[in-house]
């Protein structure tokens, strides 16, 4: 490695100076080269005052320096870039020092160490010497692929800390559940503590993918062991009893709610018109009179939770909500009618964390079951990503519903159109 002038020579300046050979022989667009490095400028160790330093003197180039055979560079003074940088000296020569080691320009020096350059009458560059960014051209290509590199580990990592996050929330949730019916269960200390590791473990910004998976496989192994534990305390302790009694007063009419939703208040069942003549003619004649008033009392009470008014199906809706379903039959059971729908939705909201107030509000603008149908497509949408706060989503689904511009039947019926093709 022979350099002129008495700039010290080192292996990082011998590999820029065999870079500028390189792009010599590349012809390769000034604003190509430039965006390349600024791109992955932070990957590679350069700092805002380096790029900074980097745009002044590819400003000073020209179209033409940057074709093949030719090189591009600049022989601006000292005093020049120091006015159009706002660096001192030292500052100066300490950012063209890193951009040099960095290998994204070379220095080319002059017998006196003077920079200076003449132009041909077309603005070739006839001889110069100065700064000179031929490196740049050889490494565009290696900087492009790097920085699509960095974008798709920036994905995958986004992708998995909403995983850990969607993981955290449910063990969370599923361990507060069942500190609530039994405080004092063989195992669930050592869960709690197997948590609380975790979270002590949770990596910074600068994670990286494989570190973020190695997290995401402990939280997805934790939250199966959490969920065996929490299916066994949510089932009814007389599990039987209440299937036989449920067997036994099987009517397909009325509204059955879930295995272990304490019920305070029996609701009359809600009748279709064509059994109303039917129960008229078998009621007994007498002064019985209050049935009507019972009747509206029941409409009022359970017609809100139990009819649909998202112009759609329930059916329609589990099917295009594949992880909304298989989440709410790991709860304890079937999605049978909307009030399991309903209620599998309120419990499912906090693991996803939409606060109490959002869920209040969505339930009171829209309906339960419009607001549930609406939480099962938000569910579905963070579990695939498409949604980063699903609080907020929910909300402007409810400003949408408020003005009328809510459409669910759509956005279920385009779910099943994706899933089909």
């Amino acid at each position: 490695m022979t350099q002129s002038g008495w700039r010290k020579p080192t292996p990082a300046l011998g590999t820029a100076d065999q870079l500028a050979r390189d792009g010599e022989q590349i012809s390769i667009a000034k604003t190509r080269s430039v965006v390349a490095a600024k791109r992955v400028g932070a990957h590679i160790g350069l700092k805002a005052a380096d790029l900074l330093l980097l745009d002044t003197l590819a400003a000073f180039t020209q179209p033409q320096d940057w074709e093949e055979g030719r090189r591009p560079i600049v022989w601006a003074s000292n005093a020049y870039l120091m006015e159009r940088t706002g660096f001192s000296l030292s500052t100066l020569k300490r950012h063209a020092r890193r951009l040099a080691e960095v290998g994204v320009i070379t220095f080319r020096d002059s017998p006196n160490g003077k920079r200076w350059g003449r132009r041909d009458a077309d603005g070739v560059i006839l001889e110069a010497y100065g700064f000179d960014l031929a490196p740049l051209s050889a490494r565009a290509a290696e900087f492009e692929a790097l920085a699509a590199d960095l974008a798709a580990e920036r994905a995958l990592c986004q992708r998995l800390r909403r995983q850990i996050t969607i993981a955290r929330r449910s063990i969370r949730a599923r361990l507060e559940a069942v500190l609530e019916r039994q405080e004092h269960m063989p195992g669930l200390r050592r869960l709690q503590q197997a948590f609380e590791a975790l979270l002590a473990c949770l990596p910074g910004p600068r994670a990286t993918a494989d570190m973020l998976q190695r997290l995401a496989n402990r939280f997805a192994d934790l939250l199966s062991r959490v969920e065996k534990v929490f299916l066994r305390e949510a089932k009814p302790v007389d599990q039987s009893t209440e299937m036989t009694k449920e067997m036994e007063n099987m009517d397909p009419r009325e509204v059955i709610s879930g295995p272990h939703i304490p019920i305070t208040k029996q609701l009359h069942p809600v009748i279709r018109n064509s059994s109303e003549n039917e129960e008229a003619a078998a009621e007994p004649p007498g002064p019985a009179q209050p049935a009507p008033v019972a009747r509206t009392a029941s409409d009022s009470g359970a017609g809100e939770a139990n009819k649909p008014q998202v112009g759609i199906e329930l059916g329609t809706i589990l099917q295009a909500c594949p992880e909304f379903t298989s989440w709410g039959r790991n709860l304890g059971g079937y999605i049978r009618d909307w009030r399991d729908f309903v209620r599998v939705a309120g419990e499912l909201r906090p693991m996803i964390g939409i606060s109490e107030h959002a869920w209040v509000a969505a339930q009171e603008q829209m309906g339960k079951p419009a607001a549930a149908a609406a939480f099962a497509l938000v569910f579905e949408k963070v579990h695939s990503g498409e949604v980063n706060s699903p609080g907020g989503y929910l909300r402007g689904m409810v400003e949408k519903a408020g003005a009328g511009e809510l459409h669910l039947e759509r956005s279920f019926f385009g779910r099943l159109s994706e899933m089909a093709a």
